[in-house]
C-alpha cells in the first residue's frame, strides 16, 4: 500500500535494483545464499564442480591483496584445505603477534596459470570429481582439479603440504 506522495516502483526500476543486488552478492560470494531468493538466478558456482573450479580460478585471479577476495576464494575450498590454512593462519599469528586470517594464508603469487582456460569437462564418480581444464591448444594446455561434494556444494580439493608437528623445546631439568 502506497502512502500519500509516495509513487510506485515501476518493474523496470526494480529488476535494474535486483540485477545490482545479484551482482553484488556474486562479487561478494553470497550468490547460493541469494540464489533462493531470485528465481532468474543462475544456478550456484558450486552446484557443479566444473562451475566451482572456473569460479575458484576467477576469485584466485582478483585475490592480490584484497581480504574479501581472498575470504571469496577461500569459500570455495574443501574442508581438508581450510583446516590446513587454518592452523597455518595460527601459527603466523603466535610468530607475528598480529591475527592471521586463514584466507590471508592463500598466497597469489604462489597461484599462476600456465595456461588460459577455455574448456571444463568433469569425470564425477559418488562424491568425488575430476575436473579436466583445457586451453586453445587442448594438446598442451591440460590440467586436471580435484573437487569433492561437501554438504555446502562441491569444493576445489586443493591438497596441501602436511604441516610438521610443532616441536618443544626440552627443559633443561629433563637433561
Amino acid at each position: 500500500m502506497l502512502h500519500s506522495g509516495e509513487r510506485p516502483i515501476r518493474a523496470s526500476t526494480f529488476q535494474a535494483m535486483a540485477s545490482r543486488l545479484l551482482r553484488l552478492a556474486r562479487l561478494t560470494g553470497l550468490t547460493a545464499t541469494l540464489g533462493t531468493i531470485s528465481s532468474c538466478e543462475p544456478t550456484a558456482v558450486d552446484s557443479r564442480p566444473e562451475s566451482v573450479v572456473r569460479e575458484f580460478i576467477d576469485r584466485m585471479n582478483r585475490v592480490h591483496g584484497d581480504p574479501l577476495a581472498a575470504r571469496a576464494a577461500y569459500d570455495l575450498l574443501w574442508s581438508e584445505a581450510k583446516k590446513n590454512l587454518s592452523e597455518r593462519a595460527k601459527r603466523a599469528t603466535a610468530v607475528l603477534g598480529k591475527t592471521v586470517t586463514p584466507e590471508e594464508m592463500l598466497a597469489p603469487s604462489r597461484f599462476s596459470l600456465n595456461f588460459k582456460p577455455k574448456a571444463f569437462r568433469a569425470r564425477i564418480q559418488d562424491r568425488w570429481a575430476i575436473v579436466s581444464v583445457t586451453g586453445e591448444v587442448a594438446s598442451t594446455q591440460q590440467a586436471e582439479v580435484k573437487c569433492t561434494e561437501e554438504a555446502s556444494g562441491w569444493r576445489v580439493a586443493l591438497e596441501l603440504p602436511t604441516l610438521s608437528p610443532i616441536r618443544k623445546r626440552v627443559n633443561e631439568t629433563d637433561f
